[in-house]
């Protein structure tokens, strides 16, 4: 089978006989790049469509082929920030090489007026599909989340990353080691050594980068994203998993105060302080890098994460 390239294509799977698409016409590419075998489609998001390739100069190996294909009406301007921003995620996987929990840049080019990315392929599913499969995880699962993911956001933002766009969709199971692998750096901003904040840039007036429900109180109204950014993201990240509510609901009735709110909870036991510096809405309050637990939680086994299942219950009424 061919795939269409077409990101609007409908049904973009193809029989290998035809030179062109059979649902809209397009003329097929067999190898993109003289070398990358399109095998299907695995998703579209708001910046690009991603497919399944072979890499027939590796023995056919699986990759991950990202397509440039926004959704929507652009201007001239913000089409050059949409492709900046693409070609700006190839600069930071490049930046991140060589850690085991970020996929590798294979490759980056433009042919037929679309940009293209090629990155190594996890065989895995994303936290969002595991919940969605098989609801709310236990405290275990989400101790080992923490064990795996704040060493990835330590190392990311030693390098000056911010990741800006943590979620459960954007962190892989991948099968064969049980591990989680942060993905898609679509909207990740690189910031000097010597800065402790960057301005991030707007697409449009009004419309921030990061996703609602996720992105902390300082990226939403400002556009200035911290290391302690990431951790609020990841620290909601953890609340959906557990809870299986949707953050981005939650904080639309209740805002910034959403895990706060109905229960009277008292914010003194070491437990629900814990958490709270990950979601408190003032960043200067927050756990500020990757090794955000304190000590004792360092281990971060079942008995020292917080049992706060019933917390969450009452203090996110339906």
């Amino acid at each position: 089978m061919i795939c269409c390239l077409n990101p609007d294509c409908q049904h973009p799977l193809n029989s290998e006989i035809h030179d062109h698409c059979q649902q809209c016409g397009t003329p097929l590419i067999p190898l993109l790049r003289n070398r990358y075998r399109i095998t299907k489609p695995l998703g579209r998001g708001g910046f690009g469509k991603t497919y399944l390739a072979e890499d027939t100069d590796k023995l056919q190996a699986l990759c991950v082929v990202k397509q440039l294909a926004y959704l929507g009406q652009v201007t001239p301007a913000i089409l050059e920030k949409i492709e900046q921003l693409f070609q700006q995620e190839a600069q930071q996987l490049y930046l991140l090489e060589g850690h085991a929990q970020i996929p590798t840049l294979l490759a980056s080019f433009k042919e037929n007026a679309y940009l293209y990315l090629v990155q190594q392929y996890v065989e895995g599913q994303t936290l969002q599909a595991e919940l969605n499969q098989e609801g709310p995880f236990p405290e275990t699962k989400i101790g080992e989340i923490l064990a795996g993911m704040l060493p990835v956001l330590e190392f990311i933002h030693s390098k000056g990353v911010i990741h800006r766009d943590l979620k459960p969709e954007n962190i892989m199971r991948r099968w064969a080691d049980n591990q989680c692998v942060l993905i898609d750096f679509g909207v990740a901003k690189h910031i000097s050594a010597t800065s402790a904040t960057l301005m991030g840039t707007q697409l449009l007036s009004g419309t921030q980068l990061g996703s609602h429900g996720y992105a902390p109180l300082e990226q939403i109204e400002t556009c200035k994203v911290h290391p302690a950014s990431d951790l609020y993201s990841l620290g909601v990240t953890c609340f959906h998993l557990l809870s299986g509510m949707a953050p981005d609901q939650l904080q639309l009735r209740y805002g910034y105060s959403w895990f706060l709110t109905g229960g009277g909870i008292s914010p003194s036991p070491l437990k629900v302080r814990y958490w709270q510096r990950f979601w408190i809405s003032c960043c200067k309050q927050r756990f500020r890098t990757g090794i955000a637990p304190p000590p004792k939680y360092s281990k971060l086994s079942a008995a020292q994460l917080p049992l706060f299942k019933t917390t969450l219950q009452r203090t996110c009424p339906p």
